[in-house]
């Protein structure tokens, strides 16, 4: 069946007309135009926000032209005249012996203990042998007995020394036969030689004495020189042997009114030691007291192995606190062989190009290679590359060229920068 389309009055009709929509091109056309506003606005935002960051680039460009940066600067100064160096040591006694017995025998009196102080010549101890005497007693004999031969023998060069002027003329005359004479001559020939057999003989017995008596002076030790008594090794009735290998070793003694000390100097600053070098003798267990010394004493050369010179420094120790066999530490005053600068380590720069500094001159920064010769944690020296009062930048930044300009602004200088 068809459906039955209602009726509408005629201004119901106009009305639904008029409330249709607009055709689909008129919809489209006005589409495009928002779109092409909108596009256009960015552009032209796009532009415009291009054209303030080129602005503000070249801004920027000109004031880091025209920027002059303040920068912390220090002025470096030149180096000490000599050089600090602290070295290990051992104190030793200036004079060492160890005292050996030279006459065999008891020990009979002891007179010095460890610690005591003595002086040269002294009287240690005393050792009782008396075959020393004895043998002394022989021996004084045998010599009366050789001066006796020898008085002896004299006469008898005498006698024959008479005959021989009493038959020569005789001789001569032919009164006396050519084979007396010749006798008599042998004769005083050999009474002449018995008589320098005699003599030698007189001479070897006092040599003979001599020794003895030496021995029987060994009997009383004594110290070789003034010091003191470190070790003993005898006591009353002690057995002493005397032999130059294995003779009983008696006592020690140390000179220690001056105290040696050795040290090894390195071999970069050795060439500056020199007899006279002031030094100072320092022991960890005595830290408020120094022992001023002098060097005394140095070797002729380097050692090979470890590079390093043999030096001496005498300390007066008259007082004795100075103890002998401690470690301790040497502070030398070393005269410096070559000129060096005193520069914070602030200022060094190390790079690809190397180590140098940020140096200023007539406000424009210079870049200067340098050599660092001994580093001390808060300033370094350096041998090249600055002079003294030259200024250098402190923690220079990475962007600091050479030849820029700059405006310096003195913090330090680099005496007093730290505790040179």
């Amino acid at each position: 069946m068809n459906e039955m389309v209602p009726f509408k009055p005629e201004d119901e009709v106009k009305a639904d007309e008029r409330e249709a929509p607009s055709p689909p091109g008129r919809l489209g056309r006005l589409f495009g135009l928002g779109v092409l506003l909108l596009l256009v606005g960015g552009l032209a935002f796009g532009a415009w926000r291009y054209y303030a960051q080129q602005q503000a680039t070249a801004s920027d460009t000109e004031q880091r032209q025209t920027l002059v940066p303040t920068v912390s600067t220090a002025t470096v100064k030149a180096g000490s005249p000599t050089i600090s160096v602290s070295l290990p040591g051992t104190t030793a006694a200036f004079a060492t012996a160890n005292i050996f017995a030279r006459a065999s025998g008891y020990v009979a009196k002891r007179y010095v203990d460890i610690g005591d102080h003595v002086k040269r010549g002294q009287l240690l101890a005393e050792i009782t042998a008396p075959e020393i005497d004895h043998q002394i007693a022989e021996a004084e004999a045998t010599l009366n007995q050789s001066e006796a031969t020898l008085r002896q023998q004299q006469a008898n060069a005498d006698l024959a020394a008479v005959t021989w002027a009493r038959d020569k003329p005789l001789v001569d005359k032919g009164w006396v036969t050519q084979q007396q004479g010749t006798v008599d001559q042998q004769t005083l020939a050999a009474q002449q030689a018995a008589v320098g057999v005699a003599q030698s003989n007189i001479v070897a017995q006092q040599a003979q004495i001599k020794v003895l008596q030496q021995s029987k002076d060994y009997l009383s030790v004594l110290a070789p020189f003034d010091g003191e008594i470190t070790r003993r090794n005898i006591d009353v009735g002690s057995l002493v042997q005397a032999d130059a290998t294995t003779g009983t070793f008696m006592f020690t003694v140390m000179q220690t009114n001056v105290i040696r000390t050795q040290v090894y100097v390195p071999q970069d600053q050795a060439f500056g030691v020199v007899p006279g070098v002031n030094a100072v003798v320092r022991v960890p267990e005595l830290p408020d007291t120094g022992y001023p010394g002098q060097v005394t004493r140095i070797a002729d050369a380097l050692d090979p192995l470890t590079r390093t010179l043999l030096t001496e420094i005498d300390v007066p120790n008259p007082d004795g606190t100075l103890p002998s066999g401690v470690y301790c530490s040497v502070e030398l005053q070393i005269p410096r062989k070559t000129p060096s600068i005193d520069v914070p380590a602030d200022a060094i720069v190390f790079d690809a190009q190397g180590l140098h500094v940020a140096a200023i001159e007539n406000g424009n920064v210079q870049m200067r290679k340098v050599t660092v010769a001994r580093d001390f944690g808060t300033h370094v020296e350096v041998t090249d590359g600055l002079k003294d009062g030259d200024q250098v930048i402190l923690n220079p930044s990475v962007n600091l060229a050479e030849g820029s300009k700059v405006t310096a602004q003195p913090e330090l200088t680099a005496s007093s920068s730290s505790s040179y």
